[in-house]
This record gives C-alpha cells, structure tokens and sequence, in this order.
C-alpha cells in the first residue's frame, strides 16, 4: 500500500472527529449563563475533553473547524450567535483560546492524574490569557480581570475537576 492510502483512514477519522467535535462545541455553547460581556458556557469543558480524549491534533482541528462555522455565520457561538463580528467582538480572545487549550488539553492522554490536572488547568490558562487581553481593550483592564477572570474561577475549577474525573474513569 501506498503512504498516501494508509493515511487516508486517519485523514477521514480525523475530519469525522472534527466535525462531531465541532458539533459538541457548539451544543456546549448553548448551555450558558448570560453573563456581560463574556458568558459562562460549559465550552471550555469541550475543548478540554475533546483535547484529551480525542488526542491534540483532533482536538484543535475541532476547534479550528468550529470558529470556521461560527465565522461563516453559522448560529453556533453563545446564544445562537455567528459571523464575523463575534470574532471581532469581547469574546473574541477566548474563543481563540480554545485552539492552544486543544493541544495542551490533548497532552494529558496516558498521564497520570497530577500531571492531568497540571494540564488541564494550563488549558483553561490558555483560554483566559488571550481572553482579558482582547477583553480589556473593550471594557479596561480590571473589569476584564473581575468580569472575565476572578467571576469564571470557581466553574473553571468544577469544569477541569469535571474532566480530569471523567478522563480517570475512562482510564480505568
């Protein structure tokens, strides 16, 4: 056989993969608390399982495929929202977030459970850092550090506490 033919299966696993990934994204999105300007979704949630139980590379393209969708104009961000401008928008930094929290979420496959935590917490990191960067330039820096930061700390502990617990049941 051919490269070319052996990495077709993984080429169209991987594409299979992204789209429900995406799909999983999306649904998440609609699971929100309205909170101004940023709301709480269980998003992050995704992209950690998706990272860590589909592996680093279906994670992102996941992602990737998602904000494709939702910049396209497809209803598939908070709120049933889509288009150009939610990429330009407040929100804009974390949903960016997600591809590098993808690939850091993704390394936590075949880790032990204090290495998957360390992981997943520095996926969530990943999200909030371009998140109050391009927040604050809509509302100052410490409205961005209160309102999209400080007010997300507890769901995003639940949320990691959540992952890591499911990634150690499947694991066993």
């Amino acid at each position: 056989m051919s490269e070319s033919a052996l990495s077709r299966p993984r080429l169209v696993r991987l594409a299979a993969t992204a789209l429900l990934g995406s799909a999983v994204l999306a649904a998440s999105a609609q699971v929100s608390l309205p909170f101004w300007p940023v709301p709480a979704t269980l998003q992050s949630l995704a992209v950690l399982l998706l990272g860590a139980l589909g592996g680093a590379p279906a994670g992102v393209a996941a992602v990737a495929l998602y904000l494709a969708e939702g910049a396209l104009g497809l209803p598939v961000f908070a709120g049933g929202t889509g288009g150009p401008a939610v990429l330009a928008g407040p929100t804009a930094g974390y949903l960016l977030g997600f591809l590098p929290a993808a690939w850091i979420a993704g390394q936590a496959a075949g880790r032990g459970p204090v290495a998957q935590a360390a992981l997943l917490l520095a996926a969530h990191l990943a999200v909030f850092l371009p998140g109050l960067a391009w927040l604050a330039g809509f509302v100052g820096l410490e409205r961005a550090w209160m309102a999209g930061f400080l007010l997300f700390v507890p769901g995003t502990l639940v949320k990691s506490g959540l992952a890591l617990a499911l990634l150690q049941a499947l694991r066993r």
